[in-house]
């Protein structure tokens, strides 16, 4: 069992109670294989941390930036909290190295791995507002979201990278891009699809992933490095 309060002491947080912080990063997975482990999976702190991550994320946007607009302010709360971002944060408070996994999923890798520590840093925040509250848990999300505000703001992460190809392509080509899948291949349980980004019928760049929607983002991503408009 990982030292959790070495993590506590890590993340500036003194629990009262340690065993809200172990469920936090234990996985449905690991009790499937540890029938003898007696306490609960995270997905309930998983659950209430969204709320309370969703709820501090708006409050900083809409005090910070009261000319922005409704839609504004909802892209930007997007990019602080999808999957990427939290994953993000998860990696670099080392959140990894304390995971309880089955031995199947200790294996994921990529989006899959993502998925599970953004999972788990928002059954963090569950845990630290229901030993510490509210504001013990802002506090948190201040540190290892809100930070994140100014560096969303400068790489234009508030916009996805289809939107921000098509902007720009209008703008400085007068095109409108489309997408093509390339190649598709795999068991239909384990898909990988390779799409093409073009602007008429030039091939840009290309991107690869699980789903469709998500291999034309990586598509446009790496179109705009390519035109060099990243």
């Amino acid at each position: 069992m990982p030292d959790f309060k070495n993590f506590a002491t890590h993340i500036g947080v003194k629990f009262k109670n340690l065993d809200l912080l172990v469920e936090a990063f234990t996985h449905r997975s690991y009790l499937n294989e540890h029938k003898e482990y007696v306490g609960s999976h995270n997905e309930r702190l998983e659950f209430l941390g969204d709320a309370v991550l969703e709820l501090a994320v708006t409050d900083f946007l809409f005090k910070k930036y009261p000319e922005k607009s409704e839609g504004e302010l909802t892209n930007l709360r997007a990019a602080l909290v999808n999957t990427v971002s939290l994953a993000e944060s998860a990696q670099r408070l080392g959140v990894n190295e304390y995971l309880l996994l089955s031995k199947g999923e200790a294996k994921d890798t990529g989006r899959a791995r993502d998925v599970i520590l953004a999972d788990t840093f928002e059954a963090l925040i569950g845990a630290i507002y229901l030993d510490q509250g509210f504001t013990s848990a802002e506090t948190f999300i201040a540190r290892n979201v809100h930070s994140k505000v100014d560096t969303v703001i400068e790489t234009r992460a508030y916009q996805d990278s289809k939107s921000h190809f098509q902007e720009l392509s209008q703008e400085k080509k007068g095109i409108t891009p489309s997408y093509r899948t390339l190649v598709e291949e795999g068991p239909d349980h384990d898909k990988r699809f390779t799409v093409g980004a073009f602007l008429g019928e030039k091939e840009i760049a290309r991107g690869e992933a699980h789903s469709k929607q998500e291999a034309e983002q990586a598509a446009a991503t790496a179109a705009l490095a390519a035109m060099k408009w990243a």
